[in-house]
């Protein structure tokens, strides 16, 4: 079982979810975060004042897949939160080693 979390746009989280619910993903985790990577966040003018935005807001997604589908499930993320400019994130893929369903008792694989 593999681990996605992928930092994605705001606006895009409607479309990467769909694009895993095409795929039969039943569930995932999305956080609201703030960061920063290349870009290094932007300066605004408020007020007449100039101030540096350090962190931008961005959403975590995050889903546990069996890893026949991770290939498929990252192609899915990239095609619906590519925008082509800068910020559109990362994805980051780990390996799991168990996963218990609380309710149920199930692991692995049936507890996804």
């Amino acid at each position: 079982m593999k681990k996605i979390e992928a930092i994605i746009k705001p606006f895009k989280l409607d479309e990467v979810r769909e694009a895993l619910s095409e795929l039969g993903v039943s569930g995932l985790t999305v956080t609201e975060v703030k960061g920063f990577g290349r870009q290094k966040g932007h300066t605004e003018l408020y007020r007449g004042a100039e101030y540096v935005v350090d962190f931008l807001p961005k959403i975590k997604v995050e889903v546990v897949v069996p890893g026949e589908l991770l290939d498929t499930a990252v192609e899915a993320i990239i095609k619906a939160a590519h925008t082509g400019k800068i910020g559109d994130g990362k994805i980051f893929v780990s390996t799991v080693e168990q996963v218990i369903r609380i309710r149920t008792g199930e692991t692995n694989e049936s507890a996804l």
